[in-house]
């Protein structure tokens, strides 16, 4: 099966948060990742949180997992709270849209917003097939190449492993 693939239209954030009759600053989002017994790989999800206020000026956002570690969805989604959120929106951090997407992270923020006294939220769609997908894709393989041939240092990912040459 053939998917077409389009990009999200461009959007004002304001008039998407006034037709959930929220400002900017009654906005909350959580970035879930699975979770891992890696801690580098927890640490990860809070550099991808860091790097998204940074890109996007938004302050309310926590990172979150969804298991094995913490903070939790529903920690993160108090915090979101304690912020000022009236509007949880909880991004799962994943490429598919499994059973997690589908059952396990709804029902974790259901919890979570029920804790809260019923905060309003909303679960994303999780990254999926995204055109920039195919563009990260490429500039990953592309460094991992050059570096693999002695062109450039590791990436961050890489980095203080064995993991990135050619055997």
């Amino acid at each position: 099966m053939k998917r077409i693939v389009t990009e999200s239209p461009p959007v004002e954030w304001d008039s998407l948060l006034a037709a959930h009759q929220i400002t900017n600053d009654e906005l909350g989002l959580v970035i879930v990742d699975h979770g891992s017994r890696r801690e580098q790989s927890n640490l990860l999800l809070h550099d991808v949180v860091s790097l998204f206020r940074q890109m996007t000026g938004r302050q309310n956002v926590q990172a979150a997992h969804m298991e094995l570690a913490a903070p939790s969805i529903t920690d993160a989604f108090q915090a979101c709270v304690a912020d000022g959120a009236k509007l949880v929106v909880v991004h799962p951090y994943f490429l598919s849209p499994g059973r997690h997407w589908a059952s396990d992270i709804p029902r974790l923020a259901a919890e979570a917003a029920s804790a809260c006294g019923n905060v309003r939220y909303l679960v994303t769609a999780p990254l999926g097939l995204h055109p920039l997908m195919a563009q990260i894709m490429q500039d990953r393989i592309e460094h991992c190449l050059a570096h693999a041939a002695g062109q450039v240092d590791a990436c961050d990912v890489c980095a203080g492993t064995d993991q990135c040459r050619i055997r």
